[in-house]
């Protein structure tokens, strides 16, 4: 299974999208969003189950893609 990082970089790039970009088509704060993408699931800040759907959906990602590939934040064991 990817790294989020690697999902996002990847969906990212074949749709020529920012982080800004992203972020005004999800609503997730931008700040967040370039967490993810320089992080990946192993950086202190992770994204929670409606901001991964949320990325999922604005980057027509199927969710298995980004659903398994990051811990959950307020996730008891993720």
């Amino acid at each position: 299974m990817a790294d989020l990082l690697h999902v996002l970089e990847a969906a990212m790039r074949r749709r020529h999208l920012s982080v800004q970009a992203l972020a005004d088509r999800t609503g997730i704060r931008t700040p967040r969003i370039r967490v993810f993408v320089q992080d990946g699931s192993v950086g202190p800040i992770h994204p929670t189950e409606q901001e991964l759907r949320q990325l999922a959906h604005a980057l027509d990602l199927p969710l298995t893609e980004v659903l398994p590939s990051a811990p959950l934040a307020g996730v008891p064991g993720a």
